[in-house]
């Protein structure tokens, strides 16, 4: 007979933002709204992943090309032997450039044939992103998303609700690496009305709230490098991040609804460690809820 269950794949950190190893299930608690939820599913894991490397080929981005392609091997010499890389393209569609392999060389090789758009069109990442974490759902194990973006998108704000509903249901972790970051921070920002001083909308602003949210929902983090060398320390975080996992399962309500769910850590008395501050905190990345069955 087999137990349903929903997988959350947590990774805790501490103060200076290092994995906590040795963890047990005690340590762990989730709540549903205020209502504990017992754990009956409990493993560190470091198993195998699939990390699937998502880039955006908008004209801004074949500018800053240099800045994160090379970096995006800093990612691909830090995750495991065994852990399997693939590589997809978007603009107003997504392409597949290269299936999930272990064979690093071939990353390099995909690397270099990724073709920019240098012309005006549509650049649809919230479609583009829907379709791609659907092709992804027969994907066995541990699923990693890293997407560079500069998180823009021309759909109707719709389309973004619509993504952000179908998150709710997917097992995926999105590690959003935002590119740009020339253009995020330009000129100063007003304080009227999100408009900068040069009279530019604040579509960064909002870019960056999507950004985030991607992570939040799917207990991924974002990240917002400021200059060249931050890319590569950030794909190491992500890389060490995939490495170090514990795996949690709870038995699902049955109504149909969104369950939003929170994990505390606890000390040895049981006790919840704060979330964050300058002390002995402790900081877990999991996915905020889940989508249960119909009944």
């Amino acid at each position: 007979m087999t137990t349903e269950i929903v997988k959350l794949d947590a990774t805790v950190t501490d103060e200076h933002g290092e994995f906590v190893g040795n963890l047990r299930q005690e340590n762990f608690r989730i709540l549903d709204g205020d209502a504990d939820q017992h754990v009956v599913f409990f493993t560190p894991t470091d198993a195998p992943a699939q990390i699937l490397v998502m880039v955006e080929t908008s004209p801004a981005v074949y500018l800053i090309q240099n800045d994160h392609v090379a970096a995006v091997y800093a990612l691909a010499t830090g995750l495991d032997d065994d852990d399997e890389i693939g590589l997809v393209v978007y603009d107003s569609a997504p392409k597949t450039i290269l299936d999930f392999t272990a064979d690093r060389s071939s990353l390099t090789f995909a690397l270099q044939q990724i073709q920019y758009t240098l012309g005006f069109g549509e650049l649809n990442l919230f479609d583009s992103l829907s379709i791609t974490l659907d092709s992804m759902q027969a994907v066995p194990g541990k699923k990693a998303l890293v997407l560079l973006t500069t998180g823009l998108d021309s759909a109707p704000a719709s389309h973004r609700e619509a993504l952000m509903q179908k998150l709710r249901s997917t097992d995926v972790v999105i590690f959003p690496v935002a590119l740009g970051a020339a253009l995020r921070s330009s000129s100063p920002k007003s304080k009227h009305k999100g408009v900068s001083e040069s009279g530019e909308s604040s579509v960064f602003v909002k870019a960056d709230e999507t950004l985030g949210s991607l992570a939040t929902v799917t207990g991924g983090r974002a990240f917002f490098p400021k200059s060249t060398s931050d890319f590569a320390p950030a794909y190491r975080q992500i890389a060490a991040t995939l490495r170090h996992q514990y795996v949690l399962g709870i038995v699902p309500a049955h109504d149909g609804q969104y369950h939003p769910l929170t994990v505390q850590i606890l000390d040895d008395n049981g006790v919840p460690y704060p979330a964050s501050g300058k002390g002995m905190c402790r900081t877990v990345f999991v996915r905020h809820g889940y989508l249960t069955p119909t009944p």
